[in-house]
């Protein structure tokens, strides 16, 4: 029955239109609106996406020494970081080590974050520091890479590590990345045996072979040749860290001769740019950000250790003032990066992918 029919004789005619009138209008706010949010949802789909990942670990671990105890005072400092990116709507990915899992203030400030919708826990291994202990033959006095070990111990490391954040957060990880970068077959493919879809390890560019282990052969991995472009290894996407080589100068050098010199070398061999602030580097991440969306590459990767939050907690950030400044060039990137990126976590932007 239609309302018109169903009003009594006496009701007026132009009421009656009136509401015909107001019923229509209604209706065409009510197709506006959801017109309006499948609009804004086709554009968010669209937008490239920017992904956060800090290396969630002890203070200042680039002066650790085998046997020294390690600290988690970084803790205090990270709801900082993570109301920044609150405010730009950027959603971060704390890839968390042993000894952050042990403190019990970052376990709660992690679960509002994971509860809240705010952002993400993955796992970061360091071998060193995640049980079981496993003695080495070492020859070198450097922190130990995980693929140094028997496959049973990184089994074992890797279990060990899973299982503590299940049980301290009620999350099952699924992002991860390695400590000291350093990833091989046997590693991917227990990753994968723990559940986990994507790492993102690979740092396009870059060799670490330089870079030794503790035992006498041991080194990093090379991924000089590896692709920008998230691709399959062993079932786990790889999600590679943002990096591109680029011949450009850069201003900021050119007040000296040393300075120039620099810029000119780089300019002719070809430097690299990471989205990794290191107080000095603003005019490259802003540079790197517009390569990027100029780019067909559909994400941009940023990065930072935990500890490199607070100050005295890093080589980089060695006081408050330093870290005042890197907290001047984040508000200046991630305003940047805002007008033309969206914020996901790892594991968001690897369903994308996968789906």
């Amino acid at each position: 029955m239609r309302i018109k029919d169903s009003l009594p004789e006496e009701f007026d005619t132009e009421v009656a239109n009136g509401i015909w009138f107001l019923a229509g209008k209604a209706s065409e706010r009510v197709n506006d609106s959801i017109k309006k949010l499948e609009d804004e949802r086709k554009v968010r789909n669209s937008m490239k996406k920017f992904l956060i990942t800090i290396d969630t670990e002890g203070d200042n671990l680039w002066q650790w020494k085998d046997g020294d105890p390690i600290g988690t005072d970084n803790t205090k400092y990270l709801p900082r970081f993570q109301k920044l990116c609150d405010k730009y709507g950027f959603k971060p990915t704390w890839l968390t080590n042993y000894e952050m899992m042990m403190d019990d203030n970052y376990v709660q400030f992690i679960k509002e974050v994971v509860n809240e919708g705010r952002g993400e826990i993955g796992m970061h291994l360091h071998a060193w520091s995640t049980p079981p202990e496993y003695s080495l033959k070492a020859e070198k006095d450097n922190a130990p890479y995980l693929i140094e070990y028997p496959e049973h111990i990184m089994e074992e490391k890797i279990c060990s590590m899973t299982n503590i954040i299940k049980e301290k957060t009620g999350i099952t990880p699924t992002s991860h990345r390695a400590g000291r970068w350093a990833m091989n077959e046997i590693y991917f493919r227990l990753l994968k045996k723990y559940g986990y879809l994507y790492d993102c390890s690979a740092t396009s560019h870059i060799d670490w072979r330089g870079n030794g282990g503790q035992t006498k052969e041991s080194h990093g991995s090379d991924y000089s040749k590896v692709s920008e472009k998230p691709y399959r290894m062993q079932e786990i996407l790889e999600i590679p860290v943002t990096i591109r080589n680029v011949h450009r100068l850069f201003g900021k050098n050119a007040s000296s001769i040393k300075g120039k010199l620099k810029s000119f070398y780089h300019f002719i061999k070809g430097q690299n740019l990471w989205l990794r602030p290191n107080g000095h580097n603003l005019d490259e991440m802003l540079y790197l950000i517009d390569c990027v969306e100029k780019s067909s590459d559909d994400y941009i990767m940023f990065m930072i250790h935990s500890s490199e939050l607070m100050p005295g907690g890093s080589p980089t950030f060695k006081c408050e003032e330093d870290i005042e400044k890197l907290y001047h060039d984040l508000e200046i990137i991630f305003e940047r990066i805002s007008k033309g990126f969206e914020g996901t976590t790892v594991s968001e932007y690897g369903n994308s992918i996968l789906a």
